[in-house]
C-alpha cells in the first residue's frame, strides 16, 4: 500500500515580473469607488462562513479538526447531481488511516483553551444599520479562466479552467505547491502575464470584463482599482528611482496630488509599514534597502490608493514574524475600512486560518477543493487538501517526522486524464480517469472528487 509523500516543488511556474510602478508618466485612471460588501437578504451569515459574521462582530475559529483527526464527522444529504460512486471498499481502510493521520496536526484545542490572539470587535465593511439589504456584486469573478503559452514541446496550460469569487471586504486564500498555477492566475488578472501568454474565459472587476478592455484600459486600473504585491520585490521595483518617487508616483497618477502632497502620503505609508526612519529610507534606491524594506515598500505602494482589489502574493515572505503580523493587521484594517477585497496567495497555513474568509486549494492548474476557511479545516473533502494540512507542523506531541504526499506532481505538457492527482491519490478508482466537477459536498463547500465526501471511507476503515 502506498503511503502519502511530500511532492517537491513542481516545475512549470510561470510569471515574468515588471515594475510595479509602471513606467514613469504611464497613464493611470485616478477616478475610483471603493466595494463595500453587504450581507444576503435577511442578514444571516452566508452557509459555510463559521459564524465569522455573526452579529457584525469578529469571532473566534471554532477547534480545527475533530474526532476522525481533523476529517470531521460524516456528512449527510443529498448527493450533487449525477451521485459519485462508492467505489470498492478494498484497500480504503489503510489510506483512510493514513489521511487521518495526515490531518492530526489539526486537531482540536485542548479542553478550555481559548484562542490565541485578541478578539476584536469586526465592522461590517458595508455600512449596514438595519432596513433593506441589497446582495452586492463581487469585486472579482473568474469563470473558467484559461492560461496558455506556445512553447518548443507545444501549448502548455498552467491555469485550466479556475473559477471563483471574492466579495468587498473578504479575504479570499488560493493555496497549493509551486507550480499549481497560482501565480500566473494573478498575472492574468492584473494583466501582467509575458508575451505570448493567452487567457481564455471571464475575469470581472466590479462586473466590468478586463478581458475585452485595451492594454492602456487595463493600465489605467492597475495601481488604482486593483494592485498586486509581487513575490519578488528586488524585480518589482525600478532601481532607477528611489524608492519614495515610486509610491508618490501612483498616489500623483490616480489620486491628483502634486508632488510634494504625493511623497508625503508615501512617507506615511512608509511609517504605516513599520519601515525606520521612513523620511530617510523614502529617498534611498532598492539597491540600498534590505529584501524585507523592499517588500515592506511594495505594500505601501499597492495600498496607498486603496484599491478595490488587492492580489498579495506571498507578502509576507521576506518579513520576520512581528512585521509580518502587523502587515497582515494593516491589511485586515484597510479591508474593514475601505471594503477591499483581497486574494492572499500564501503557503502559510496559519496566516490562512487567522486571515482568510474562504480558501481555493489549486492542484496543477486546477481548482481541487473551494470551501470557507473555518470549514475547509475542519472538514476536508479532498485527499491533496488533507495531505497539504497534515504536512504543517504543530509545537505539541513532540518531535516527530513531518507527513507527505507520493510521488511528484505531474507534467503539465502532458497532464494525466481525467483527475490529476489521480496517480497519487490512494483512493483512487477506474472513474478517476475522468475528470469530476467540482461538485457540492454540503453548502459552500465544493470538491473535484468523485470519492467525496470521504466521510463514508473512514466509516469502512472503523
Amino acid at each position: 500500500m502506498r503511503r502519502l509523500v511530500r511532492p517537491p516543488c513542481g516545475a512549470g511556474c510561470l510569471g515574468g515580473r515588471q515594475y510595479a510602478g509602471g513606467a514613469p508618466g504611464a497613464a493611470r485612471d485616478a477616478g475610483r469607488s471603493h466595494g463595500r460588501r453587504r450581507p444576503a437578504d435577511g442578514g444571516a451569515p452566508a452557509a459555510g462562513d463559521g459564524g465569522r459574521r455573526g452579529g457584525g462582530r469578529r469571532q473566534a475559529r471554532p477547534p480545527i479538526g475533530g474526532d476522525t483527526g481533523g476529517l470531521g464527522r460524516p456528512l449527510s444529504g443529498p448527493r450533487p447531481a449525477g451521485g459519485r460512486p462508492p467505489g470498492p471498499a478494498g484497500g480504503a481502510a489503510p489510506a483512510a488511516r493514513r489521511l487521518a493521520r495526515l490531518s492530526a496536526p489539526f486537531s482540536p484545542l485542548p479542553a478550555g483553551a481559548g484562542p490565541s490572539r485578541r478578539v476584536r470587535p469586526r465592522r461590517d465593511p458595508g455600512g449596514h444599520r438595519g432596513g433593506a439589504i441589497r446582495v452586492s456584486t463581487p469585486v472579482l469573478d473568474l469563470a473558467r479562466v484559461t492560461v496558455e503559452f506556445p512553447t518548443d514541446r507545444g501549448r502548455l496550460r498552467p491555469v485550466d479552467g479556475i473559477s471563483f469569487s471574492v466579495e468587498a471586504g473578504k479575504t479570499l486564500a488560493v493555496v497549493g505547491e509551486s507550480g499549481c498555477g497560482k501565480s500566473v492566475t494573478a498575472l492574468a488578472i492584473m494583466g501582467l502575464l509575458p508575451q505570448g501568454g493567452e487567457v481564455g474565459g471571464g475575469i470581472r472587476l466590479a462586473g466590468q470584463e478586463l478581458l475585452a478592455l485595451t492594454p492602456d484600459q487595463r493600465r489605467a486600473r492597475r495601481g488604482g482599482e486593483m494592485a498586486m504585491v509581487f513575490q519578488e520585490p528586488m524585480t518589482s521595483l525600478n532601481p532607477a528611482f528611489t524608492a519614495g518617487e515610486q509610491v508618490a508616483e501612483a498616489l500623483r497618477l490616480h489620486q491628483g496630488l502634486s508632488p510634494d502632497a504625493a511623497f508625503a502620503k508615501a512617507i506615511e505609508m512608509f511609517r504605516r509599514v513599520r519601515i525606520p526612519e521612513p523620511e530617510r529610507r523614502a529617498r534611498s534606491y532598492p539597491h540600498q534597502l534590505s529584501g524585507g524594506m523592499r517588500q515592506r515598500v511594495m505594500i505601501a505602494m499597492a495600498l496607498a490608493c486603496r484599491p478595490r482589489l488587492l492580489i498579495a502574493d506571498e507578502p509576507t515572505t521576506a518579513l520576520d514574524v512581528t512585521v509580518q503580523a502587523q502587515i497582515l493587521a494593516l491589511i485586515d484594517e484597510m479591508k474593514r475600512e475601505t471594503g477591499t477585497a483581497v486574494v492572499l496567495i500564501t503557503h502559510d497555513l496559519g496566516v490562512v486560518r487567522d486571515h482568510a474568509d474562504d480558501v481555493v486549494v489549486m492542484y496543477a492548474g486546477r481548482v481541487a477543493e473551494r470551501a470557507s476557511a473555518a470549514d475547509l479545516f475542519a472538514n476536508p473533502q479532498h485527499p491533496y487538501t488533507i495531505g497539504l494540512l497534515g504536512a504543517a507542523p504543530r509545537l505539541e506531541g513532540g518531535a516527530a517526522r513531518l507527513a507527505s504526499i507520493e510521488g511528484t506532481v505531474p507534467d503539465l505538457m502532458h497532464p494525466p486524464p481525467g483527475c490529476r492527482f489521480a496517480p497519487r491519490c490512494p483512493f483512487a478508482i477506474a472513474q478517476c480517469a475522468e475528470q469530476p466537477p467540482l461538485a457540492d459536498i454540503t453548502p459552500g463547500h465544493q470538491a473535484a472528487c468523485w470519492r467525496a465526501p470521504l466521510d463514508s471511507l473512514l466509516e469502512q476503515a472503523a
